[in-house]
């Protein structure tokens, strides 16, 4: 995972429980159309489904990428 600096005093980058859906566990950055904000953890191991290649995490974000994209950084698995 990349280093990530966390800005305090954003207004809209913050850590969220999410599902991520990705067949591999493997990346530092998911863009926002893979990813499902919930409400808290709870919610998000509910979620959880690896058939689906639905995965709990804590993300942050949106941040915008390079290329145009929404992208959330993963920071750590649920699960």
């Amino acid at each position: 995972m990349p280093h990530v600096i966390i800005d305090p005093d954003s207004l809209s980058l913050t850590e969220r429980f999410a599902l991520i859906r990705s067949p591999l566990r493997t990346r530092a950055r998911y863009p926002e159309g893979c990813v499902t904000l919930a409400d808290d953890e709870e919610i998000a191991r509910a979620g959880a489904d690896p058939e689906r290649h639905l995965h709990p995490a804590v993300v942050y974000g949106p941040s915008a990428s390079s290329e145009g994209q929404r992208i959330y950084y993963l920071v750590r698995w649920l699960g």
